[in-house]
């Protein structure tokens, strides 16, 4: 239950509001053309401005705030680390680092026992990549299309979306290729099990095509998280692991997005079955409270820098403060099942009730998901299936979109919108009820789309 509650206070939010745009630079902006809203403080599923209106937020930040806004474990945690010590070199022995370690390799699969910290999740795949690349000597990488993987430079080149595009240096030894998503099938599927197997002789198609040997990983989001959710169809991504395998390739997950509770799981590849080579975390790994990220790594691939060392680090890595919240979150995690109110939220409420918005309205033209980690496409036309807007769309021609985010907006709903989807990415602690507050929102904002459809 909230203890705080959103005051007016107009010109603060100005004074807020004024020093931003005379000195921040804000990421994926065009600085002359934005209007940041001014938040004033957050408390679990909601936050809120300085004109005293609240928000459920839907987006969870940047799908981060796994475990909510100031859960109160955490934020003592975090002060109970500064006072002891905030921070020490990374090449140091601490306790709540080798604890913040052992506690992310209890729940991951298999034997990825060894965790490199990194301050964020782009930084975790420059990291796994450059692993994969020394482990095998070899150059090249895979990753999908519709994928996000971070913005350094690595990251930016595996990443499947136009974010890529402007940094894209041709150079990067990046080989994209289509995974599988039935509703846009690149494979002109219909059926589950034909994507799937069309997908993965695709892809060793293209292995075959760009050399084997030439091949140090393939990079795959367990679920794809910003690039629209798609929950990869059974078998998948075993026959990814045994492609993998066969071809003596490193297989790497990226569980940034889809990690710590979002999907229901600790990690999304329990859903799967499937072990990888190396797991990058971040986000839910401390719900963001301090940046942390990192790589969980395989006996094998731990085992090449026994006697040679890793030429990589950073100076804050496994920061005590980070570290420090991240014990914090996953203990809290386990002791108030927040990983099974999240499969249980999506099983009973969120997945039933999208369901239901999409019998309803026409601009729905699939929904998505698992446990707190859905989409819904939107649609001009759901038989052509037509998006509501179209690829990369802006300005004007992104007007239908925007006009459906402003309709949650004003009915204290904060979305995640991408291109022509909405995704639906509470808090893993999100009650039935701000769960069904968040639906009856999305009701009448989906009203609003469907006036743009055919």
């Amino acid at each position: 239950m909230s203890t705080q509650h959103p005051t007016a206070d107009p010109a603060a939010g100005a004074a807020v509001k004024a020093a931003d745009r005379a000195h921040v630079f804000h990421s994926w902006s065009a600085q002359g053309l934005i209007d940041p809203l001014a938040v004033a403080g957050a408390e679990g599923s909601y936050f809120w401005d300085y004109d005293g209106n609240r928000y459920l937020d839907f987006s969870c930040q940047l799908v981060n705030t796994n475990i909510g806004h100031q859960h109160p474990k955490v934020v003592a945690a975090i002060q109970e680390q500064a006072a002891r010590m905030c921070t020490i070199a990374p090449g140091f022995a601490v306790d709540v680092r080798a604890e913040a370690a052992r506690l992310v390799a209890e729940r991951t699969p298999g034997d990825l026992d060894k965790i490199f910290f990194t301050n964020g999740g782009a930084e975790a795949v420059e990291n796994a990549v450059r692993m994969a690349r020394l482990h095998t000597g070899r150059p090249k990488v895979l990753s999908a299309y519709r994928s996000y993987h971070g913005a350094t430079a690595a990251a930016i080149n595996l990443t499947g979306d136009p974010r890529r595009w402007p940094s894209d240096t041709a150079s990067a030894g990046v080989v994209h290729f289509w995974a599988p998503f039935l509703y846009r099938s690149p494979f002109h599927s219909d059926s589950e099990q034909q994507e799937c197997e069309r997908a993965l002789a695709h892809l060793e198609n293209t292995i075959v095509f760009e050399g084997p040997a030439t091949v140090a990983a393939i990079v795959l989001e367990t679920v794809p998280g910003t690039a629209g959710i798609m929950v990869p169809p059974p078998g998948y991504l075993a026959g990814v692991r045994e492609i993998c395998d066969r071809y003596g390739i490193v297989f790497v997950l990226d569980e940034v997005m889809a990690g710590f509770g979002r999907t229901g799981r600790w990690f999304a590849a329990d859903h799967f079955g499937v072990t990888p080579d190396l797991l990058t975390f971040a986000k839910g790994v401390n719900s963001g409270y301090v940046p942390l990220g990192g790589v969980a790594i395989s006996a094998e691939i731990a085992a090449t820098f026994d006697e040679r060392p890793y030429p990589g680090g950073l100076t804050y890595s496994g920061h005590p403060l980070a570290c420090a919240s991240a014990v914090a979150t996953i203990n809290a995690m386990a002791e108030e099942g927040i990983v099974e109110n999240a499969a249980r939220i999506g099983e009973q409420v969120l997945g039933p009730g999208l369901r239901e918005l999409a019998e309803r309205h026409p601009s729905v033209g699939e929904v998505r998901g698992t446990g707190v980690f859905w989409a819904l496409e939107l649609v001009k036309d759901r038989a052509t299936r037509e998006p509501l807007v179209p690829y990369n769309a802006a300005g004007e021609a992104n007007a239908p979109m925007g006009a459906f985010a402003a309709a949650c907006k004003k009915s204290g709903l904060w979305p995640f919108v991408n291109m022509n989807r909405t995704h639906v990415v509470p808090p893993c602690t999100v009650t039935e009820e701000e769960a069904k507050e968040g639906l009856a929102i999305l009701d009448e904002a989906l009203t609003v789309a469907d006036g743009f459809t055919a």
